[in-house]
């Protein structure tokens, strides 16, 4: 395995560009250093080079996004800055109502749906900070498991992931520096670890839904994806400022604990993936952070297998419609899914939520409030697309578990391809994890992505 250090240059695939800085670009912006439109200009000629091969777009609106751009360029030279987002072009996953533009899911049972006449909660808040949609990404079929169009751009023969693949591939290939996806097992923080880049999946039910076509409401999660850990932390944050109680501050000069989990589910790690997490487990020792290694508390395959079970539950009741579209308008592998949860009893399904809550709370009162978990993103480097999205063991546990995810692009395997690490909140611990993640992260961030000059 070849293991990335932050401070080792790697020369990336063509297809990979690093979209820019958040953080950088929105000061640049309101310094008037940086003009809305020409940044917007940026990703439009970038996408036009190599959206040909990565097919990450499911639309673009650009003429709509370029008088934005005017517009908000305009305010900035009167000093006007709406927000720390501010100019700051973002694309969206088609699972998600923009308004004006259709949500299509990647179905053919929605190919001739008519625009949304509303934006999503979580565009509006994105827009409200600034930010400016340019356009819908491809998603799996109803963010199901039938591959989307897109692909992963160090290695188009291979998977960007599911369902958020897309909206993952975009920000790898730089084409835009911000993107919307979601989670409801494994979605939005496979695609960032199979892409090279970071996500940010906030705890289960802190963003409102609104607007998002639904899979399993219990679990479904909108997040963010930026290039960098603190790229994906800033733009959370933007979204969600910290609140700070009285007299606590979030941040500190002193080392972090860090639980490095064990449990039978990792028995499939490679060896490339092993070393991966093994060794950012190091460079944080080395840093000065407090590193434990401890056994998982719960069984992590059980807590897997209960999302599983209770997200089919909920699908083939959100979509139980699609079960009376004509044959081939609709993936069979998800038809067979519905009709497989509209088989489990509401019983089942209640007793099932019931030992989920049962273990969610034994898990996190052994590990304690304040501790983050640095845990693998997936088994292996992203598959062929022929052998589907990937595998989501690993991640699923941790979105049934609830809490704040957050993927650190960690290191490259032998096959050239990019391997991930999650660190991993209890619910609630949004502001924490967003805050500390990035000091966490700079001691292993593959840094085959730099920053243009």
């Amino acid at each position: 395995m070849l293991d990335i250090p932050s401070d080792r240059e790697v020369s990336p695939p063509a297809l990979i560009q690093h979209p820019g800085s958040l953080p950088t670009l929105a000061e640049a912006i309101a310094r008037r250093e940086l003009s809305p439109v020409e940044l917007l200009q940026r990703y439009l000629k970038r996408i036009d080079a190599v959206e040909p091969e990565v097919r990450a777009w499911r639309v673009l609106d650009a003429e709509r996004a370029l008088v934005l751009a005017r517009r908000r360029a305009d305010e900035a030279a009167r000093g006007e800055i709406r927000g720390p987002l501010h100019g700051i072009p973002f694309g969206v996953k088609d699972i998600i109502d923009v308004e004006g533009l259709p949500t299509r899911c990647n179905s053919a049972a929605r190919e001739d749906i008519a625009p949304a006449t509303a934006d999503a909660e979580i565009v509006l808040q994105l827009k409200a900070r600034g930010a400016i949609v340019l356009g819908k990404l491809q998603t799996t079929e109803f963010a199901w498991f039938r591959q989307s169009p897109a692909r992963n751009p160090w290695n188009t023969e291979h998977t960007p992931g599911g369902s958020s693949s897309g909206s993952a591939a975009a920000v790898a290939a730089g084409m835009v520096p911000l993107a919307l996806g979601t989670q409801t097992v494994a979605s939005h923080n496979r695609p960032a670890a199979y892409c090279g880049i970071a996500a940010f999946k906030p705890s289960t039910g802190s963003i409102s839904a609104w607007g998002v076509v639904p899979l399993a409401p219990s679990y479904d999660t909108t997040g963010v994806y930026g290039a960098r850990v603190a790229d994906a932390t800033f733009a959370f944050r933007a979204i969600r400022p910290a609140f700070i109680p009285p007299g606590r501050a979030l941040a500190t000069d002193e080392g972090l604990e860090v639980v490095v989990l064990r449990d039978p589910l990792l028995d499939s790690l490679s060896d490339d993936s092993r070393r991966t997490w093994e060794s950012m487990a190091q460079r944080l020792a080395d840093r000065g952070h407090r590193t434990t290694m401890r056994d998982s508390p719960v069984s992590l395959a059980r807590v897997g297998d209960l999302l599983e079970r209770t997200v089919k539950y909920e699908a083939a009741r959100a979509h139980r419609a699609l079960l009376d579209f004509a044959d081939g308008l609709v993936d069979p592998i998800l038809i067979e899914d519905l009709r497989e949860g509209l088989t489990i009893d509401e019983d089942v399904y209640l007793k099932m939520r019931a030992e989920l809550t049962a273990l969610r709370s034994e898990f996190f009162s052994a590990l304690g409030r304040h501790q983050i978990v640095l845990f693998p993103a997936t088994p292996a480097t992203a598959p062929v697309k022929s052998a589907g999205t990937g595998d989501f063991r690993y991640i699923a546990p941790w979105t049934a578990l609830g809490g704040p995810i957050v993927t650190v692009p960690a290191g490259l395997a032998g096959d050239g391809l990019p391997l991930g690490c999650l660190l991993c909140g209890h619910p609630g611990s949004d502001a924490d994890l967003a805050l500390q993640a990035g000091r966490l992260a700079a001691v292993g961030e593959l840094s085959a992505l730099r920053p243009p000059a």
